[in-house]
């Protein structure tokens, strides 16, 4: 994992205010990679709820989880596409011209139907952080299972400057 000097631009600052420490970018799970580059436009992997390592939030929404933990889950999944994205601008958050797209599913109960603000969780946070470069494209669905019986899954597409 690269080292990066301390930033002190206002995608930081702006962390920072919020009170959010950005954890350090965990590892696929299969055979992927955590993102892609392509011409400017970085595309991140599913992120699930996990910190360090540990996954926070599994079970249904509707069933084992309320709509309340789901939306804290796809927030914890928001921070973990940041810590990638990191990575992806080598350190300088600064570098993120436009939050592209944000596609989340919720493991749920057939009957939910509350999809979109469980996702809020996400987008609420991204909007925070990036302020007008954070409105986005999204979908938000729901699906009877998801690795490790997560409760929320999140990607999202980015689009950079050149370093």
């Amino acid at each position: 994992m690269k080292e990066y000097a301390a930033m002190s631009g206002r995608v930081e600052k702006r962390l920072a205010e919020l009170g959010i420490v950005i954890p350090e970018a965990g590892s696929p799970r299969a055979n992927y990679v955590p993102f892609v580059n392509y011409n400017g436009l970085v595309f991140i992997s599913g992120q699930g709820p996990r910190r360090d390592g540990a996954l926070v939030y599994a079970g249904k929404v509707g069933a084992e989880r309320t709509p309340e933990e789901a939306y804290e889950a796809a927030r914890i999944c928001a921070i973990n596409l940041i810590a990638h994205l990191k990575v992806a601008c080598d350190g300088d958050l600064d570098r993120v011209q436009q939050v592209v797209r944000l596609a989340g599913i919720v493991n749920c109960v057939p009957e939910f139907d509350a999809h979109p603000q469980v996702i809020n969780g996400a987008s609420d946070l991204i909007c925070a952080v990036f302020g007008d470069a954070g409105r986005h494209a999204r979908i938000a669905t729901g699906t009877s299972s998801l690795p490790s019986q997560m409760t929320v899954e999140i990607e999202g597409c980015f689009g950079i400057a050149p370093a």
